[in-house]
């Protein structure tokens, strides 16, 4: 092995790209389970591909044979039931894990300077998951499937001027049909290779500025331990955990997160008394409904999507650690994920009067936590500051942030 290894070095620097970037890469020796979930988003993209290039051999992306393939998968390829509900559930875990990987880098500041471009390379990768998962959810070819997608194609025609022809581009018709399932399906199939390289970009980005910590201090090369196999112990702790969990949905509930319509062949002349998408796009969903203008709803739901890349300039304080030190941040970011559960429970519920009104009202909070934060983190920067009631350490990275600012 090890002149295999030799043969293998005088060629191509393995040896020293593993011990710089996977074994000895420095890393904080104060993370906690919370900085697992960057491993485990990984884990789940390659359980995504591994599914998804087996599905695709026995899937046909026709509009007469689309749904009767899946139950072929389902029933007669060999365990072609276990790859459809891996694949299913994956689809799920891999948002749960990116929206908790998001939640946990929102409350300890981590897309703070310098990390801003990782921080957008991250926000990137979410608009592909999104986008690979809007295609996915057609291939079945049932009900809701059908109608979710006539829906969302649909909201393009709020763009001025070209948006019918925008709709029609997608679609590749009039209607979403055959020639819509067949360019889905070749996204979906493309798209998770993008992610892949995006992926790539997002780790050497990573590995560029170093991982952030909870106390948000740049710690010393000497307070730094090697990641492995420190962490790769805790990660295969915590990847143990969720297996648990994700194979416990995969055997006995495969059908959680599988709306009971997709059971059904699309019929493009009978609409569901709901169209309702996937638990993960629904708080954007339920934005969407609460403006009464198409056009406006798009902008905002749009809106609510992208502005979290402006989070570096809109959190304008200079005190690391993000929420643990700033408790008035910390209110505001309990406040909003609970905004966000309120709107995704509004999502998945038709519009009646109770509802749009509590949409209405969710969706103004949800902006205006944008709005406010940069008046709020400045105002309680300074209260702070001055209250002494920071660590010394905290205190001086502020100042020193403060003096860099103003030359």
């Amino acid at each position: 092995m090890s002149k295999i290894l030799d043969w293998v070095d005088a060629r191509f620097p393995l040896s020293n790209f593993v011990k710089h970037e996977l074994t000895d890469y420095p890393t904080p020796r104060n993370l906690s389970y919370w900085w697992g979930f960057g491993f485990l988003a990984g884990f789940v993209l390659v359980i995504q591909l591994v599914t998804g290039i087996f599905l695709a051999m026995h899937y046909k992306a026709d509009s007469s044979l689309a749904f009767d393939s899946v139950q072929h998968i389902m029933r007669e390829v060999d365990y072609g039931w276990l790859l459809r509900y891996l694949h299913s559930t994956g689809a799920s875990a891999f948002f749960i894990v990116i929206y908790t990987h998001m939640a946990r880098t929102l409350y300890y500041g981590s897309y703070r300077r310098p990390r801003e471009l990782l921080w957008w390379t991250g926000q990137l990768l979410l608009l592909l998951m999104m986008a690979t998962a809007f295609m996915g959810y057609l291939l079945p070819w049932g009900q809701m499937s059908y109608w979710g997608a006539t829906v969302i194609t649909n909201l393009f025609s709020a763009a001025p001027v070209i948006g019918d022809q925008i709709v029609i581009w997608l679609r590749g018709g009039f209607s979403v049909d055959d020639p819509t399932l067949t360019r889905f399906f070749s996204l979906h199939y493309l798209l998770p290779f993008l992610i892949s390289a995006a992926v790539i970009i997002h780790l050497v980005a990573l590995h560029t500025v170093r991982s952030s910590n909870p106390s948000g201090l740049n710690l010393a090369d000497k307070d730094n331990i090697p990641f492995h196999p420190y962490y790769t112990i805790k990660d295969l702790f915590g990847l143990g955990i969720f297996l648990l969990a994700y194979f416990a949905i995969v055997f006995f509930k495969p059908d959680l997160f599988i709306d009971v319509a997709n059971n059904v062949p699309a019929n493009p002349m009978q609409t569901p008394a709901d169209i309702v998408p996937e638990w993960y796009f629904l708080p954007f969903y339920a934005i969407l409904r609460s403006v009464p203008n198409l056009g406006g709803g798009v902008v905002a739901m749009a809106v609510s999507v992208v502005i979290f890349a402006a989070m570096p300039y809109l959190d304008r304080s200079r005190i690391t650690g993000g929420a643990r030190y700033r408790p008035i941040y910390r209110v505001l970011f309990y406040f909003f994920m609970i905004d966000i559960l309120v709107l995704g429970y509004v999502g998945a519920h038709p519009p009646a009067d109770l509802m749009k009104l509590m949409g209405e009202i969710a969706t103004g909070i949800y902006f205006l936590t944008f709005l406010l934060l940069p008046f709020v983190s400045r105002w309680e920067e300074k209260i702070l500051l001055k209250g002494g009631r920071l660590p010394a350490a905290v205190v001086e990275m502020a100042n020193k942030e403060i003096e860099a600012q103003h030359g």
